[in-house]
């Protein structure tokens, strides 16, 4: 299982490198809102810097799980060696593995241009410990959106899982806090932000890199958009299967 895990992988991976434009929207997009926004505005609070670093390298890891996820996932369906695949004996998992490793790497390689802006434009701080800590709050957070790309994949399109995942994948970002203070937003927002995945997610992280106590609502509604979200993930799945062979 393990040698073909590592062949889907090396063959998702050499996809990614070929056509890169997924891994730099991920890269890009972060990185100059981080110089937009955080450098010239906070760039001399360590606090806050540090806590908009968590927020940028998050909103990378986001843009790869849930719009870079969805419409690979959607090409792949579209693409004629796909129903060979998956009358294969070795099932779904090596595919899978394959494409969440992939997909975290590229989560991986986004947080580099965020990281290094960080060191060299502000004064954020963060012990070695915590930041391979909030390297791992933001592979964990990205979960529940990896589980909501693959079930836009596999219900959508590819040109309609790029649309979806795009209209998704702002107000996510916008209402966890990520792109801006929830202080500044109307109380309106602020109460709906407890309720979208991003905002548990951020919380994770922000408390993983400086030690800020998450609220418990946040996590809360993290954990159940995960079991909801790996659920559907699974419904649509078999859905596109039995479609397939009916």
């Amino acid at each position: 299982m393990s040698s073909l895990v590592l062949a889907h992988t090396r063959h998702q991976m050499l996809e990614q490198i070929r056509v890169p434009i997924g891994l730099l929207a991920s890269s890009l997009f972060p990185a100059i809102a981080m110089l937009a926004f955080a450098v010239p505005f906070v760039g001399d609070d360590p606090l806050s810097s540090t806590v908009s670093t968590g927020s940028m390298t998050l909103v990378g890891a986001m843009s790869a799980a849930l719009m870079g996820l969805s419409i690979t996932v959607a090409q792949d369906r579209e693409q004629p060696w796909d129903p060979y695949l998956r009358t294969l004996p070795a099932g779904p998992l090596p595919r899978f593995a394959g494409r969440i490793i992939t997909t975290t790497a590229v989560m991986l390689v986004s947080m580099v241009p965020v990281l290094l802006i960080a060191a060299l434009f502000t004064e954020a701080t963060v012990m070695p410990l915590r930041l391979l800590l909030g390297v791992g709050a933001v592979i964990v957070s990205s979960v529940p959106f990896m589980l909501i790309g693959l079930v836009l994949g596999f219900l959508l399109p590819s040109k309609a899982a790029i649309g979806v995942s795009q209209l998704l994948f702002f107000p996510f970002a916008i209402l966890g806090g990520l792109m801006l203070p929830l202080e500044m937003m109307p109380e309106l927002v602020r109460t709906v932000a407890q309720f979208v995945p991003s905002r548990g997610a951020g919380e994770l992280v922000w408390w993983a890199t400086t030690g800020v106590e998450p609220g418990v609502l946040p996590l809360v509604t993290l954990a159940v958009w995960t079991v909801v979200a790996g659920a559907v993930a699974a419904w649509a799945y078999r859905r596109d299967e039995g479609r397939r062979y009916s």
